[in-house]
């Protein structure tokens, strides 16, 4: 059972599903949903498509580089059926599979670090701009010693957690009614 992989947005096409394109020079195009078979007749272009595996490729948004992604390169040479050899290429198919996950969750980790640290030069920039701004309306926040701060966090949390024995306390003072069953 081979499971084709769409033209346009690169998800995988198992057979008896999606539609298959044949061009006058025998060309096959496979297309899992009428969705991207529709993209590909108006002649768009997938990697400038949002929803598509090359838009997210070539934005940088999912691994494009990795030693993983080789081991889904298509081969066409047929090898003789050994039960050895199937054996170890499932357990080398899963440890692969383990290995992917592991590059791509440190890849995303790695990425929204990224935007945090650009994100926030991008406020300071437009702080550093619009300084008049800020003295002019009078919007510059009153700034506490960080003592003072950590001494009224601590004080709520004691408030709240005396507020929390008394509710225990007032919850076991109420008796618990009880309705009469009707027969």
């Amino acid at each position: 059972m081979r499971i084709h992989s769409c033209h346009f947005c690169s998800s995988p096409v198992y057979p008896g599903h999606g539609i298959m394109f044949v061009r006058n020079d025998a060309k096959e195009f496979r297309f899992c949903r009428s969705k991207c078979h529709k993209n590909f007749k108006m002649k768009r272009n997938p990697r400038k498509v949002r929803w598509t595996k090359a838009f997210r490729k070539s934005a940088g948004k999912e691994m494009v580089v990795d030693s993983t992604l080789t081991f889904a390169a298509r081969r066409n040479v047929p090898v003789r059926y050994n039960r050895e050899l199937v054996a170890v290429t499932l357990t080398a198919m899963q440890r692969v599979a383990e290995i992917r996950a592991k590059r791509e969750r440190a890849f995303y980790k790695n990425r929204m670090r990224g935007n945090k640290a650009k994100q926030r030069e991008e406020d300071r920039k437009l702080v550093a701009e619009n300084e008049e701004l800020l003295k002019q309306g009078g919007l510059i926040p009153r700034v506490r010693p960080v003592a003072n701060v950590v001494e009224d966090e601590i004080d709520e949390n004691m408030e709240l957690e005396e507020a929390a024995e008394q509710k225990e306390e007032v919850l076991v003072k109420v008796p618990v009614k009880r309705r009469k069953q009707k027969i």
